[in-house]
């Protein structure tokens, strides 16, 4: 903006009369223009959190006070085998936030949170806690929903919770959880990347899909809250962080939440698609070495028997070959995309899958098998 200003300056640095009038009725109007725009500057500044994160719209202490009573600490007792007959007994905690989309005020945390809990019971910022039941656990999504026992209808604040759908890169989000014990922390970051496919103690060899990486930081104690939007909105619930990282967190999507939380507070589970393959995702490198047409998308590894994967005629590898000291099956089939979405990795298959199919419903995945393309629809199968 200076530079502007200096460069309009100049081209009026000559004239007088009614020339002087109009540039200094000019230069009156710039002044007025800067100084506004000064002011906004100031704004945002003072908004900008730790991180560097600008916030439009209410101030995160706004924004805290608007949720805060509705976030909850879970506690409970974990009962662990020493071996011989003999056991230790261990606290645990985690973090939880009301929300009301079954016509019932019902908590929300993680499936690791509570796996193993006896005891347990949610605490509320005021320090009243209550007893709980679980309703619903899923694994394989690492959500759970639980009814608290006793607690006044008045105490029981939801959030509003919006589709993750609206979420982009590079969206400033807060963090509100329990690390390390320490009730009601606020942390505040940006989305880093959507649409991961990560792996938990509980999930097993299953992927969860359609995951919302982000830089907030998260700690032990901070599973199960609540990640919110510059408004406030729920559009995650955060769940792992990787080991020895740099504010490189992981929350599961609130469309994941919307989409199974009715089937889990009637049904105490959640059946989630199945394709049946494992894939690996294909690089230069790997493209070169095991002569592939593209460069990016889903080599198929291998095909479970009798999965909807088999049933439909996929193809896994049929020989080996090693890029950097790693293994790759090669001759099977080339995952390029799915129902029309480009695919390069796994975890935009099994997120597009997992988001967007139910089992029973059928997906067409584009191929690429010895030279030619094909369209093979897959009847998708159940887990969970």
């Amino acid at each position: 903006m200076i530079v502007a200003i200096a460069g309009l300056l100049s081209g009026y640095s000559i004239g007088a009369g009614e020339g002087a009038s109009a540039l200094q009725s000019e230069i009156s109007s710039l002044d007025a223009e800067v100084s506004s725009l000064s002011a906004q500057l100031a704004a945002l500044q003072s908004s900008a959190d730790a991180n560097g994160t600008v916030y439009l719209g209410s101030s995160l202490n706004s924004l805290y006070g608007s949720v805060k009573d509705s976030i909850v600490t879970v506690m409970g007792i974990v009962k662990e085998s020493m071996g011989y007959g003999y056991y230790s007994y261990s606290e645990v905690l985690g973090s939880g936030f009301i929300v009301n989309l079954t016509g019932e005020c019902l908590i929300v945390t993680n499936y690791h949170v509570i796996d193993g809990m006896i005891n347990g019971s949610v605490t509320f910022t005021s320090g009243e806690a209550y007893p709980f039941e679980v309703l619903g656990a899923d694994e394989y999504s690492d959500l759970a929903i639980l009814a608290v026992v006793g607690a006044p209808a008045g105490t029981l604040v939801p959030l509003e919770v919006a589709s993750s759908s609206i979420v982009r890169v590079g969206d400033p989000v807060v963090a509100i959880g329990n690390p390390y014990g320490l009730q009601s922390t606020l942390t505040s970051g940006i989305v880093s990347q959507l649409n991961r496919a990560i792996q938990t103690e509980t999930s097993g060899s299953h992927l969860i899909a359609g995951v919302i990486q982000i830089t907030a930081p998260i700690n032990p104690g901070n599973s199960g809250g609540p990640l919110l939007d510059a408004e406030g909105r729920v559009i995650g619930i955060t769940s792992a962080i990787v080991s020895d990282s740099q504010n490189v967190g992981f929350a599961i999507p609130s469309d994941t939440l919307l989409k199974e939380i009715q089937g889990l507070a009637e049904h105490g589970s959640y059946s989630h698609p199945y394709i049946g393959i494992t894939g690996a995702a294909v690089d230069y490198l790997i493209a070169e070495a095991a002569g592939l047409d593209a460069t990016y998308g889903v080599l198929i590894q291998t095909v479970t028997a009798g999965s909807p994967a088999a049933a439909a005629g996929l193809q896994g590898g049929e020989y080996t070959v090693t890029v950097a000291g790693t293994r790759y099956y090669a001759g099977g089939d080339l995952i390029v995309e799915v129902d029309g979405q480009r695919v390069r990795s796994m975890d935009d298959l099994t997120s597009y899958i997992e988001l967007n199919a139910y089992p029973g419903t059928a997906v067409s995945l584009t191929v690429l098998r010895g030279g030619g393309t094909f369209e093979v629809p897959v009847t998708l199968g159940a887990y969970g």
